[in-house]
């Protein structure tokens, strides 16, 4: 059992309201223990997604086994906010292919939709089969990890 933490922009407000019910229908199938609205809370025009991005990422990063999905127009914004977090493995995907591999072979722990590029239906089943994806504990993933990691906690400072 995970958290899973969402958060969006006001492009993708509405379609966070509906995947926060989806996930409380399907809450045991999908193992989740919790599922936490990080904002925003009502939809606000003129908000600025890499708030929700850095909420969601920091979130994320601090709980191993926890998991993130940010919504925003074109899903690259809040892909590129919340990998700014050490941590974070942001990713974007348009299909459910696309995002049993991210899970799989990238260990990605938080989906960024673009929710002026699906619809309802795909983004249901994105996000669906990325819950159920479990990461690939081979050694060539994990390798591919841990040079991430060093890199991301090691890198000099210019």
């Amino acid at each position: 059992m995970q958290n899973i933490y969402l958060g969006s922009d006001h492009a993708g407000f509405e379609y966070k309201q509906k995947l926060i019910q989806l996930l409380r229908e399907h809450e045991q199938d999908l193992g989740l223990s919790q599922i936490i609205d990080l904002g925003p809370e009502t939809l606000t025009p003129d908000d600025d997604y890499p708030e929700y991005a850095f909420r969601v990422a920091e979130q994320v990063a601090n709980a191993p086994a926890a998991l993130g999905i940010l919504i925003c127009g074109n899903g690259q914004g809040v892909c590129l906010a919340a990998n700014k977090v050490v941590g974070s493995r942001a990713v974007s995907a348009f299909s459910p292919l696309m995002a049993a591999s991210t899970r799989t072979d990238d260990h990605a722990n938080i989906l960024c939709l673009p929710a002026r590029f699906l619809s309802w239906a795909q983004i249901q089943e994105i996000v669906t089969t990325w819950l159920k994806a479990q990461p690939n504990p081979e050694i060539r993933h994990l390798r591919r990890l841990a040079l991430v990691k060093k890199y991301e906690t090691n890198r000099p400072r210019l």
